[in-house]
Order: structure tokens, then sequence, then C-alpha cells
């Protein structure tokens, strides 16, 4: 018996109907990173305030940088997308200001608590000049990746104060750039340092407790 013509699945519903699986899956993956943004940038309750620096995650997508590993090895920073990332850029000179950072960056994962293992720390070193061992070692838990200084510049905004160190980026699991935090103001002292990390860590803590991803 010839199966009704009405009950032969029709090629083009099927295709439409298999598009709006395949969107309603995109939706629930994205939706808690949207629950994210809404939360902590739109729905804001009366007084919150965010230290770092806001950025529009859709003008600064995360771009192919040309990334490589000390080694030479072809590592594209997008490889530890799935986490935050909190990121530095600077030459591999990396003097006092730059280290601050490096060592700050530390301290603000490590105060996440059992939060920490959600965010990568990463050096974008945007010159080919060798690193020094003990510096390396200083640095251990750092993604380090070597990156043309143009295409670093063309993706980062740059530092509010011309001559400034790199601020401390931060990038969300699906790899948009979305905060800045400068570094301490010139001539703060150990204290006001001190504050200054510990907001920048009570921003991230805001962050991590909204999202579900990464």
């Amino acid at each position: 018996m010839q199966a009704s013509p009405s009950k032969i699945p029709n090629p083009d519903e099927q295709r439409r109907r298999g598009r709006w699986k395949l969107l309603a899956v995109l939706a629930v993956c994205a939706a808690p990173l949207i629950f994210s943004y809404l939360t902590y940038y739109v729905i804001k309750p009366t007084g919150r305030t965010n230290y770092g620096d806001l950025i529009d995650p859709r003008a600064h997508p995360m771009p192919q940088l040309g990334t490589s590993s000390l080694d030479g090895k072809s590592v594209e920073l997008g490889a530890y997308q799935g986490k935050w990332l909190m990121l530095v850029a600077s030459p591999s000179a990396c003097p006092k200001a730059c280290l601050d950072q490096m060592y700050a960056i530390r301290q603000v994962r490590a105060m996440q608590g059992k939060e920490m293992e959600r965010i990568e720390r990463v050096w974008l070193i945007t010159d080919q000049a060798p690193l020094d061992t003990m510096l390396i070692r200083e640095l251990d838990g750092v993604r380090m990746l070597r990156a043309r200084a143009a295409a670093v510049t063309a993706w980062l905004p740059p530092p509010q104060q011309a001559g400034a160190a790199s601020p401390i980026y931060l990038v969300d699991p699906l790899g948009n750039l979305m905060m800045r935090f400068a570094p301490p103001p010139a001539g703060a002292t150990e204290a006001q340092a001190v504050e200054h990390y510990a907001r920048i860590k009570k921003d991230i803590a805001k962050l991590l407790k909204a999202s579900a991803i990464g």
C-alpha cells in the first residue's frame, strides 16, 4: 500500500523544523551568558556600579591574532575560549609596572576561591625578544603567547593614559572583550593599590556569580 501524499514528509518542512531545533539549542546554550549580561549591566539595583571600564563586546570579538607559544608553535588565543581570560599585553621586557599587573592577576584569580579554575591568566607578548628564564619561572601558570603588536593594538583599546602599563583586560568565555581595568594611579600607596585590586576582584566575582558558563 502506498503512503498517502499528505503523509509523505516534505523536505522543505523537515529543513525548517531542523533549523528551528538548532536555533532552540543555540538559544539554550547562550541563555546563561545573555542573562549574566542583563543582570550585571541592564537590570541594575540602585547603587550597583562597576569598577572596571565596560567595553561593548560586539565591537571587540576575539580576532585571529596569529599567536604562538614561546617555543614557536602556533597556539591561537581562541584555544582558551570557554574560560574567563584575564589578559595583559606588553613587550617581553616587562618592567616593574608590568610585573605588578602580572602578580595582581594571580592574586585576583586566587581570591576567587573555588571559582578560580574558571579563569585563565594570559600574557600577550608583543615582540620577539627572548624572555628571561627567571621571569618565566616567576610567572608560572600564566599562558604566554607571542602576538604581533599591530594585531594586538587593533583589538585591545589602549590604556587611558599614554605610556601607562597595560590594563588588565577581561575576555568572556565566548571570546568577547568586555572589560578593562586600569593599573593603579601613578604614585598610589601600597594600601591604595590593594584597594584597587580588591575592587577588581569584586567586579569579577559578580560576573562569575551571574554567569553559568565558563
